[in-house]
Parts: structure tokens; C-alpha cells; sequence
């Protein structure tokens, strides 16, 4: 159970409806808009940010994807890793994939860029001071700097508000797997819920 209480999208002010459209989504994927209903006027500062991150990227979405679920897993941020956004399953994210994450480097069938983009992520979610020089030589090998920005923008968001998500404890909609309390749990190996 949610630590916060949970904002019923009918309850929402109208300005806030009308920015996420919560009529056209499932309770999963309103995710923490039901909670930040609590402070309406600080949503609009985050959509106008959060949807500029996903409206103007240029990273291919199944990179994207691959980097938010191995953050997500040292957030051990459930809700995060129980869900697959359409866009990474259209731009080609499988569930084998998902599981190279488990070992990433070890992983055959991860490109050496999306290799470099998650040990990014995970570096910025467990020691971010170990980000040095050679760890952005070796992003530039496979990205430009306008592309290192926004990779960096979409890591720091994932990591700040994967870690909140994960004290709020958003549970109530995921697969069983994820509902476990006891223990650390993986986005890999377990049962996934597709959204928008």
C-alpha cells in the first residue's frame, strides 16, 4: 500500500486534467500524478519539463528504455520496473534484452552505445563521483554532446523521482512479483505491464 495517499483523477483540478488527461490513461499509468495532485501548481512546472524530455529527444527510445529500467532497479523502484512504455517495444525492447540488464556488459546483445548509455545510468544512481573523463570519452564515441545533455537531463529525472516513487511505495497496481515487500526485486525475469 501507497505511503501517500493517492489523488483520484476526478478530484484533480481541471487545469490539471486538461495537462494530463488522466481520462485517456490507466490508474498505472497516471502514476505519480496521483500523488503530486497534492501540489497542482508545481505539476505544471513538471509536465512542461517532463513532457519536453519525452516530446523533443532525439535518443532512440529502446536506449532510453534500457537506461530507466537498469536505474530503476538500483532505485528499487518498483512501479518503474514493473512497466514497458509502446514506444521502447515499437523502437524493438524485448524481454531478452530486459534480462541482459541483469549483466549488462557481459550482455551480446546490447550495442556498445547502449552499453555506454546504461553504465551511465548506473553510475549516476550508485556513485556518481566515479563518472570521470573515460566515461565520457567513451559517450562521445557513440553520441554527440547535445545527446550527452539530454542522456544526462533523462538520468537525473529517472534517478530523482524513480528514488521518491520508491518511498511513496506505488504498488497497488503491479504483478504480484512486485508487490513483494520482502527483498530486492528486478525488472528482469519477472512478469511486465505494457503502457502508453
Amino acid at each position: 500500500m501507497a505511503r501517500i495517499d493517492q489523488i483520484k483523477a476526478e478530484d484533480w483540478p481541471e487545469e490539471m486534467k486538461a495537462m494530463i488527461k488522466p481520462d485517456q490513461l490507466t490508474d498505472l499509468e497516471q502514476g505519480l500524478m496521483r500523488y503530486f495532485a497534492h501540489t497542482p501548481e508545481l505539476v505544471k512546472g513538471l509536465a512542461a519539463f517532463s513532457g519536453g524530455l519525452k516530446v523533443n529527444r532525439t535518443l532512440p527510445e529502446k536506449l532510453v528504455e534500457l537506461v530507466r529500467l537498469r536505474v530503476a532497479f538500483f532505485n528499487q523502484c518498483r512501479s518503474c520496473m514493473a512497466i514497458r512504455y509502446t514506444d521502447a517495444l515499437n523502437d524493438g525492447l524485448t524481454e531478452d534484452l530486459v534480462c541482459s540488464l541483469e549483466r549488462p556488459e557481459e550482455a551480446d546483445d546490447l550495442t556498445d552505445a547502449e552499453k555506454a548509455a546504461v553504465k551511465f545510468g548506473e553510475l549516476m544512481a550508485t556513485d556518481h563521483l566515479r563518472i570521470d573523463d573515460a566515461i565520457y570519452d567513451e559517450l562521445k564515441r557513440h553520441f554527440t554532446q547535445p545527446q550527452i545533455v539530454e542522456l544526462g537531463m533523462i538520468v537525473a529525472f529517472f534517478v530523482g523521482f524513480g528514488r521518491l516513487a520508491a518511498t511513496f511505495h506505488m504498488v497497488d497496481e503491479l504483478p504480484d512479483a512486485f508487490r513483494d515487500e520482502a527483498g530486492e526485486v528486478s525488472p528482469w525475469g519477472n512478469e511486465a505491464v505494457v503502457v502508453r
